[in-house]
């Protein structure tokens, strides 16, 4: 009787959570009759800054909700009224501001 071992090489495929040590932010977008998505974007384009950006430059059709997470640190959180207090602040640097973003701030307002 003789034995035969073979050897599996077990690959590991690239992880799909963001990496790094850095707060991801995620869009909930309203299409209307199509329905509702996460908006995929590129992993430079999930940061606060550029989201707040992207938002005042009228990139999403309709948002409802964005949600912030940090793997690293092991949380998550619905940020949409913390997004819409900063949109706030700082649609006055803006000429024109979409009407959706006008629609956001309104609809997601800190409740006292």
């Amino acid at each position: 009787m003789s034995f035969r071992f073979e050897e599996f090489v077990v690959r590991t495929s690239p992880s799909i959570v963001p990496g790094g040590e850095k707060d991801i932010y995620l869009v909930l977008d309203d299409f209307g009759r199509l329905g509702r998505a996460w908006r995929e974007t590129d992993e430079a384009g999930t940061n606060r800054a550029t989201l707040v950006r992207n938002l005042l430059e009228g990139q999403y059709e309709n948002p409802v909700r964005i949600v912030a997470f940090n793997t690293a640190e092991g949380w998550s959180r619905d940020v949409t009224v913390d997004i819409a207090d900063e949109l706030r602040r700082r649609y006055v640097e803006y000429d024109e501001v979409p009407k959706e973003v006008l629609e956001f701030m309104e609809a997601n307002q800190r409740r006292s």
